[in-house]
């Protein structure tokens, strides 16, 4: 018996302690995502040092393709940036001089040059780890009550344990018999549910999302999701792949849809951005080679323009067309609401100052999604 009973106590504690140890595994997977490390321009000179070494005021060179270290302001330079590990969208936000950015979002692009303004415990990202941290340590009011229930339903037990002993062993004399039963009433009533369950199913919901990007603020928030019955998506990224691809071509009178195609593809053959990627690829596709682009120029958030052909080319949104004084006519600002109104992307084509047509992008939606 009391080999029966060291085993289920140390199977509790064993089960205990891989809960915990998977749950930080979810903290120490978020920590990785920081920077190792960032180049400063100090002096004229590009130094690179380690990410912890940054200091506030230093201005940080980043490259496409690298992690920007810490918080802070673009200084030089425009690009797009991933911030899904922070928001969950996956559709990249352009940047330029003057823009916020946050430490461990990523450069896709363009060359910037951040002046760091946050780092270490005041960035923003260490207050993302440190809110997975406390959500593991808080005490939600399931689990007080489970506290305040053991305090007093373990004396209990034991008082009954004791007096189980005692009716045995005066009943039927058998010492053995008495301990049996005895240790039986322990087993029975060991309040691992209450005292071992309830903190370690805590602990490992917010340690899993963490590792599914989301961000638990506390214990007794985990609790209170019993109550949603409406849960809210972004769309792109989530119920959708993030893979964007060109679905129609809206071509103003006059104007075929090669001609679109050949001028928006080759234009957006030189830029990275996942929607430009999409009609490039969908030109490219029905085209089979695509024009050469000179004086290609990114406009963040706007979209871009350069040369195809000897024909300058723009493409972008409603906001480079009023930049650029290009008049849209009014069949192309209905294409533009349609789509808008189905969920897709719209851009706008545009050939030596006259709209062509409209390439509406859309994202297709993951096969497990209802």
């Amino acid at each position: 018996v009391a080999v029966a009973v060291t085993i289920f106590l140390l199977a509790g504690r064993y089960f205990e302690a891989r809960a915990k140890r998977r749950a930080g595994d979810a903290l120490r997977s978020l920590l990785a995502l920081g920077a190792r490390s960032a180049t400063v321009v100090r002096g004229g000179e590009e130094l690179l040092i380690d990410a912890s070494a940054v200091k506030v005021g230093d201005l940080i060179l980043v490259r496409p393709g690298e992690i920007i270290a810490a918080d802070g302001v673009v200084r030089e330079g425009s690009s797009s940036v991933d911030v899904s590990m922070l928001t969950g969208e996956s559709v990249p936000v352009d940047v330029t001089v003057g823009a916020n950015v946050t430490g461990t979002t990523v450069n896709l692009t363009g060359r910037l040059v951040v002046q760091a303004t946050r780092i270490g415990a005041d960035s923003t990202f260490a207050q993302m780890a440190r809110l997975v941290r406390d959500a593991q340590a808080t005490k939600a009011p399931v689990q007080k009550l489970a506290d305040r229930v053991s305090s007093v339903f373990v004396p209990s037990v034991i008082a009954i344990a004791i007096v189980t002993f005692g009716g045995w062993w005066w009943l039927d004399g058998d010492l053995s018999q008495a301990f049996t039963a005895s240790v039986a009433v322990l087993i029975i009533a060991c309040p691992c549910a209450l005292g071992l369950a309830t903190p370690t199913a805590l602990m490992v919901g917010s340690g899993r999302a963490a590792q599914m990007g989301i961000v638990i603020k506390g214990a007794d928030v985990l609790q209170g999701t019993r109550r949603i019955d409406t849960v809210v998506f972004d769309k792109t990224g989530t119920v959708t792949t993030g893979a964007m691809q060109l679905v129609d071509v809206v071509c103003h009178e006059g104007t075929s849809r090669t001609e679109v195609l050949a001028a928006a593809g080759a234009l957006e053959h030189a830029s990275e951005h996942p929607v430009a990627k999409a009609i490039a690829s969908a030109a490219r596709s029905e085209l089979g080679t695509l024009a050469s682009v000179t004086a290609f120029e990114n406009l963040p958030g706007m979209g871009a323009v350069g040369v195809v052909g000897g024909a300058s080319v723009m493409v972008g949104n409603e906001l480079l067309m009023r930049r650029k004084l290009v008049l849209i006519p009014k069949q192309m600002s209905e294409a533009i609401e349609s789509a808008r109104a189905s969920g897709n992307i719209a851009v706008l084509v545009a050939v030596n100052g006259t709209v062509k047509g409209v390439c509406v992008v859309a994202d297709r939606p993951k096969a497990n999604s209802a």
